[in-house]
């Protein structure tokens, strides 16, 4: 447990500071505001004001439009309206983002975390933080709201900033204390003794993240590597992984051969069944024609089909001037055809076969007159 001493203003506003009564971000331009609303949001720190995203709380308590920003793309604006421009270098935009203002010498008062808001020291590129854990801005850091040096080596005393901000996680919220101080890159000030010391390799034991080279301190006690390190995979997981993609691919193909085959065979059963039924119902038509076809041979003269050809060719009318083979050729072709058990079948119809025996008898009759 870290010393209640060594905890900042801002954290011990956070754990006694209720809400405040003014909705923050929802007043529009040219409308009244209160600058005593204007505080850093519990948890984040975030700076909040009763002002939108596009305007600031001015000193006539009216809320006007923004003069500076310090996002290359700031929240909150709208697509038809002028970004304001950013500071150049030289100057930096407060957070209240009124307008540009010059960086502050050492000692000066800073805003919360406002690292840029500091002058850095002439030799600023070798003080620089390069690890992108955001140590410091330029070899200058804000702590405790005083711009300071990121400069103090090994034994030295040092000044340590610990703020408590409020994460998330499986079950549910939890305060992470993140401690900060003004000692160069590689070294880390000790919250207890308040000196700079050597930070750790990985695995070495630890208790904060400002101890490990990396930033990370697990939950085992020991430095891990860095939290944004890119995690390899082993050659033989690539096969595995193609491997298995390969077979799925493969067994979805099998799968769906072997169920559309049997639909495929259904279908086909289904096709079979009705040629089986069409084919019997054909085959009792068949047979119907043929058992009227010798019930109306029974009342023919002399009981043979070809009688009736003969009795048919021996009337002459007005429409029997035309040649036999003419008149042959009208009949159908499918006459006399071989059925599935090889018997020859007439398929010429009963009204035919009723009107040649009436033609067959009326022959009769001429010839005995």
């Amino acid at each position: 447990m870290l010393p209640a001493l060594l905890l900042p203003s801002t954290l011990l506003f956070a754990l006694w500071a209720g809400p405040g009564p003014a909705l923050a971000g929802d007043v529009p331009f040219l409308q009244p505001c209160n600058r005593d609303h204007q505080k850093l949001q519990e948890g984040t720190f975030q700076f909040q004001t009763d002002c939108d995203a596009m305007t600031y709380c001015a000193e006539n308590s009216t809320c006007a439009l923004r003069g500076c920003r310090n996002d290359e793309f700031p929240f909150g604006y709208l697509k038809n309206v002028t970004l304001p421009p950013k500071c150049d270098k030289g100057f930096f935009c407060p957070d209240e983002q009124d307008q540009c203002q010059e960086l502050l010498p050492v000692g000066s008062p800073c805003q919360f975390n406002r690292d840029d808001e500091c002058e850095g020291p002439p030799n600023f590129k070798e003080l620089e933080d390069t690890t992108g854990f955001g140590l410091n801005y330029n070899g200058s850091v804000c702590l405790n709201n005083i711009c300071m040096w990121a400069n103090v080596t090994v034994g030295l005393p040092c000044v340590v900033q610990n703020t408590a901000y409020t994460a998330y996680g499986p079950d549910g919220e939890f305060i992470d204390i993140v401690s900060r101080g003004n000692c160069r890159v590689g070294l880390y000030c000790d919250a207890q003794q308040l000196v700079c010391m050597q930070t750790k390799e990985v695995g070495e034991q630890c208790d904060a993240d400002k101890e490990c080279t990396t930033y990370n301190c697990l939950s085992s006690g020991v430095c891990g590597i860095r939290a944004d390190t890119p995690r390899e995979v082993a050659k033989w997981v690539y096969v595995v992984v193609a491997v298995c993609i390969l077979g799925g691919m493969i067994g979805t193909l099998v799968g769906l051969y072997f169920l559309h085959r049997k639909d495929r065979m259904q279908e086909r059963e289904k096709r079979l069944q009705y040629w089986r039924e069409q084919n019997a119902f054909r085959q009792n038509i068949m047979q119907m024609q043929e058992t009227a076809r010798n019930s109306l041979m029974t009342f023919t003269p002399g009981g043979s089909p070809r009688s009736t050809m003969y009795g048919r060719d021996q009337v002459q009318s007005e429409d029997s001037q035309v040649p036999m083979l003419h008149a042959a050729s009208k009949s159908s072709a499918l006459r006399y055809y071989v059925s599935d058990d090889g018997s020859q079948i007439d398929d010429r119809s009963d009204e035919d076969l009723m009107m040649r025996r009436r033609e067959h008898g009326d022959g009769h009759r001429n010839e005995r007159f």
